[in-house]
């Protein structure tokens, strides 16, 4: 069967799913019903009343109702997953932890939990609890062990270059982004984009096809396309079908070159001797190290360093310095031009762009 990529397909996700081929998808990110059990209306102080997710398809009779709900859709997700493939799901503390047990059960691996944490929660208006201010996703690959992607690089980027904590400051989706027919939300529990934008980003390339089975209004396939992802939504409301496809007709995505993002772990490798091989660096040359430039290092002839009685590699001194903190040695010595200190990868990206070609 070839894959209806770009496409939102009609229905009831385990039923459309068991119809897509297995081992098809690369990463799924699902947001299914949480099963808030909200007994009674909510009101406000002013006795205005809460527009709260009380939707028909967030209703469920049981614990037990719910447990055989989401194991039958996370197990057509695991049937339609790559080897290589990865799936996100996002939900409250109402649903997150039955998922989540249910994912190990079905030989998920949980590589992370991130929290959301919302810059503008709706309050807790009674008053009896703390007010809901974040939102769990579980990141996890179909098996322990296998290759999956993670575009640490990129994710470092768009945080300053600091490397992305499991904890994500982000706004809901209001004002302009909030989609709405005849002034009323077009769908209750609409995600931003920016959430999805990192999701993608840190876990897929272009090209790939990203499986959303509870579209609703289309955010994944919004952000999939700007992107330069293929997406498959699947949805069960036909007016969140009409909503999310008016939605992602309207966006022209970004030009090809721009959404090519090479992961360090792709490029060319280059071993630090041939830093010395090219004379870009001199045997006997100091170095310093980044987080404390009052100790340093000598560079030996074979490419090792020495630094009091240490001697070892880049990464091996640096680490030993770093009283065995992870240590990337690229990051972690500086070299002295024209009277500065910069970070010797500099003098590595030298040799790739010289070398493109080199494995």
């Amino acid at each position: 069967m070839t894959l209806p990529l770009d496409s939102i397909l009609h229905g009831d996700c385990v039923e459309v799913m068991a119809s897509l081929p297995e081992k098809s998808i690369d990463l799924i990110f699902a947001d299914p019903p949480y099963n808030l059990q909200l007994q009674n209306d909510l009101y406000r102080p002013n006795q205005s009343k809460v527009d709260a997710v009380n939707d028909a398809w967030d209703k469920f009779g049981s614990f037990a109702e719910y447990d055989a709900f989401t194991r039958a859709w996370l197990a057509e997700c695991r049937r339609v997953l790559k080897d290589t493939g990865a799936l996100w799901v996002i939900g409250s503390y109402h649903n997150i932890y039955r998922v989540g047990a249910i994912l190990q059960d079905l030989g998920f691996w949980i590589l992370n939990d991130v929290v959301w944490v919302k810059d503008n929660p709706m309050p807790n208006f009674r008053g009896v609890r703390f007010t809901n201010a974040h939102e769990t996703l579980l990141w996890a690959q179909k098996t322990q062990g296998t290759k999956y992607t993670f575009n640490h690089r990129a994710m470092k980027s768009i945080n300053d270059d600091l490397q992305m904590r499991s904890d994500w400051r982000l706004p809901l989706a209001t004002g302009r982004e909030r989609l709405k027919n005849n002034g009323e939300k077009a769908h209750s529990t609409q995600k931003p984009e920016a959430l999805l934008y990192r999701v993608l980003l840190s876990s897929t390339n272009p090209g790939d096809v990203v499986l959303d089975p509870f579209f609703g209004s289309g955010t994944t396939g919004a952000v999939a396309k700007k992107l330069g992802r293929r997406f498959i939504g699947i949805e069960k409301n036909q007016n969140y079908v009409d909503v999310a496809r008016r939605r992602i007709t309207a966006i022209e995505p970004g030009p090809v070159e721009s959404l090519i993002l090479p992961e360090k772990r792709r490029e060319p490798r280059v071993p630090f001797g041939s830093l010395l091989e090219a004379g870009l660096i001199q045997p006997g040359q100091i170095l310093y190290l980044a987080k404390d430039p009052s100790v340093t290092a000598t560079v030996r002839a074979d490419g090792k360093l020495t630094s009091g009685d240490l001697t070892g590699s880049i990464h091996g001194v640096a680490k030993s310095l770093l009283n065995g903190s992870p240590a990337n040695g690229w990051d972690a010595w500086l070299f002295v031009q024209n009277g500065e200190k910069k970070p010797i990868e500099l003098l590595r990206e030298a040799i790739r762009r010289n070398h493109p070609g080199e494995k």
